[in-house]
């Protein structure tokens, strides 16, 4: 198994952010992540990447504990992840962002690093914009940059906080196309998103975090017809374009928000 967190608990105070969590994910898969803002689904992946410490619990990469090792040195061993807000080196250009992830996280060095960092820019839609100043770059290509980052470090585990939020429905399948060839590749995907589209397009699991524990766990469609879920995250009433269940006219409610990307982080 290449991903395993083992009763994984965190708190904040009085705050529960993870409550024993267990999880397991393998090479290949490629698992969606839903819930409601303030679920704990953020800090989930700070406990993976290594931005987090847990109170208690394990977690193991591909059979090594992932305890004594700080958020970089997962990142070499194999986690890459975006952030909900991009955080570019605003000094540097597209190009010297990617190179620098290709270099730090990827390992590679001279002319594999160029190539690789040409290569994801390529990927992500952003060649042409490889010499412009990162600070210069607007929101939907901030994202572009995190994604390319991500991979620059050559990832076997891709974590995706929020990707698609505010794209257009083109480039949210341009997303997914992306996103469905890193996962041929051999590559984990965990993907945190409320553009349920997306997900519904490219994953073959969906988990619901709410309040640090998990609701939900299977097919999306299952997932998405557990009245636990739709408590939680989408509303009582569940649309017919995410789970083919018509709900009483008139009742779209907060679930079509969510399914049009218009819902929290």
């Amino acid at each position: 198994m290449l991903l395993e967190l083992s009763r994984v608990t965190k708190r904040f105070g009085s705050v529960v952010v993870a409550e024993e969590l267990s999880l397991a994910v393998d090479q290949g898969d490629i698992v969606g992540i839903v819930g409601p803002n303030g679920a704990g689904k953020t800090s989930l992946f700070g406990l993976i990447g290594g931005d987090l410490a847990p109170d208690s619990g394990e977690i193991h990469f591909d059979g090594h504990s992932l305890a004594r090792l700080g958020a970089s040195a997962r990142c070499r061993l194999g986690i890459g992840r975006t952030y909900q807000v991009p955080r570019p080196f605003s000094d540097m250009t597209v190009f010297e962002n990617a190179l620098v992830a290709v270099q730090q996280g990827g390992g590679l060095r001279r002319h594999a690093s160029y190539a690789l960092a040409a290569e994801v820019l390529e990927r992500t839609g952003l060649a042409r914009q490889a010499n412009h100043p990162a600070e210069r770059l607007g929101l939907l290509q901030r994202k572009r940059l995190e994604l390319a980052r991500a991979l620059a470090t050559r990832p076997r585990l891709l974590l995706l906080d929020e990707v698609a939020g505010g794209l257009t429905d083109p480039e949210v399948e341009q997303l997914v196309t992306i996103v469905t060839g890193i996962r041929a590749e051999g590559v984990a995907v965990l993907w945190i998103e409320h553009v349920m589209r997306a997900l519904t397009a490219s994953v073959e699991r969906l988990i619901c975090l709410a309040s640090g524990s998990f609701v939900g766990d299977g097919r999306p469609a299952d997932v998405l017809a557990n009245p636990a879920v739709r408590e939680v995250f989408l509303g009582t009433e569940v649309t017919t374009s995410l789970t083919g269940q018509a709900g009483p006219a008139g009742t779209a409610g907060p679930a079509a928000h969510e399914a049009s990307g218009e819902g929290g982080g």
